[in-house]
């Protein structure tokens, strides 16, 4: 059987303290990748230079795009990949030692599989990020594989999508994977979820950092129109919960009270299940106010940034126009052994490209779609995002060519 050729691709930007860590769970992989693509957005902490030095067990190639988003990063770093098979993740991170060969192994167990969604997980660190990571981070136990949307941290699939036009939303800032991940399954991709494939990240050390993080990721979902109903039902909650302190009627306050420990159920039995030396009593009696706080200003956070979302003007799947970015260069190429799949010409490649190819519901052409924040809340209220076959059919744009 012929060996499946993976291309692993990353963004950095500024990450010198975090990269020696994800650099060594690379070099611990029971399986490499044929080739590296790291994509630097202009960092100024000596990133660029580290990647220029460091010595890897398999092909690295450095490419520095300064000033370009997550998006567009990913977009140059898989348009130059050779592999067939695109394993994505962030700086960061910390892979366990056979994340890539079990991202890989569906491919190979089964050619109708299209996307493979692998998991995250915090890292250990001080109280307050152990006390959000259970905040914020679920289990692999508490998601539904048929409707868990891949994050770009930990991901893999067919490199055909990329060629045939489905990328990264260059538009978006955050909820890039989210975005993605939708459109490439709308358009018929098979997705597997494997939930052993594990990266390990440090959630955000600070509650301003936190703040920031959350209110750009409700930020990019209000520029998407993702997840209205979600977060109306937040708004009305807060508004709820805030009549009832006004009113302050010991019954209803019993009932927002018993509501409020609902609402932190799911945090203490993570906490309890990750950390079981540290649920002491004293310690649950420091993490359960800590986290109910952290719940809070998420909250405050993501409502604030959806409506900022909404109100700019955004453009659908838009491609650079010249097919070229001012400022992109090669920084560092390792010569790489595996040969370009797309200039095989072996009946495996037709007939993968013939499948993907009967599967996408629209004509790939370059399209730019604008419209008003009003239009984009109404229509979002009826195409709510939370599942793939609700997702409104958007038209993808032929790929971009930057290098």
């Amino acid at each position: 059987m012929t060996r499946t050729r993976i291309s692993l691709v990353a963004t950095v930007l500024n990450e010198y303290g975090s990269l020696p860590a994800w650099i060594d769970g690379l070099k611990n992989q029971t399986r490499y990748p044929d080739e590296c693509i790291v994509v630097d957005g202009g960092s100024s902490d000596g990133t660029l230079e580290l990647l220029e030095a460091v010595e890897m067990p398999f092909p690295l190639k450095v490419i520095s795009a300064p000033s370009v988003n997550i998006s567009t990063g990913r977009n140059i770093a898989i348009s130059s990949a050779v592999g067939e098979i695109v394993v994505v993740t962030d700086a960061g991170t910390v892979a366990e030692t056979n994340w890539i060969d079990l991202l890989v192994r569906p491919f190979e167990a089964d050619c109708s599989t299209d996307l493979v969604a692998g998991f995250f997980e915090p890292q250990a660190g001080t109280f307050w990020t152990r006390t959000l990571g259970a905040t914020t981070l679920p289990d692999a136990s508490e998601i539904n594989h048929d409707l868990f949307l891949a994050s770009s941290r930990s991901f893999a699939f067919r490199r055909g999508w990329f060629d045939w036009g489905f990328q990264y939303p260059e538009w978006l800032d955050y909820c890039e994977d989210v975005v993605f991940d939708l459109l490439v399954r709308r358009a018929g991709a098979r997705q597997i979820c494997e939930t052993g494939a594990v990266v390990r990240f440090s959630p955000r050390g600070g509650a301003i950092s936190f703040v920031r993080q959350y209110y750009r990721y409700a930020r990019g979902d209000g520029k998407a129109g993702l997840f209205l109903r979600r977060h109306l039902v937040r708004y009305g909650t807060y508004i709820v919960a805030l009549a009832v302190l006004c009113r302050r009627r010991p019954i209803e306050l019993a009932i927002a009270s018993l509501a409020g420990m609902a609402y932190l159920r799911s945090p203490i039995i993570r906490y309890r299940q990750r950390y079981p030396q540290r649920s002491t009593a004293s310690d649950l009696a420091r993490a359960i106010p800590l986290m109910a706080v952290q719940r809070f200003i998420g909250d405050v956070a993501k409502m604030a940034g959806y409506p900022a979302g909404l109100s700019g003007e955004i453009g659908r799947m838009e491609c650079s126009g010249s097919g070229r970015l001012a400022g992109v260069r090669v920084v560092r190429t390792d010569p790489c052994q595996a040969p370009d799949f797309r200039q095989r010409n072996s009946a495996a490649t037709r007939t993968a490209r013939r499948r993907i190819s009967s599967r996408l519901p629209v004509t790939c052409c370059e399209r730019r779609v604008t419209c008003p924040a009003w239009a984009r809340l109404l229509r979002s209220a009826f195409l709510e995002f939370d599942h793939p076959k609700r997702l409104s059919v958007l038209r993808a744009s032929r790929p971009c060519r930057y290098l």
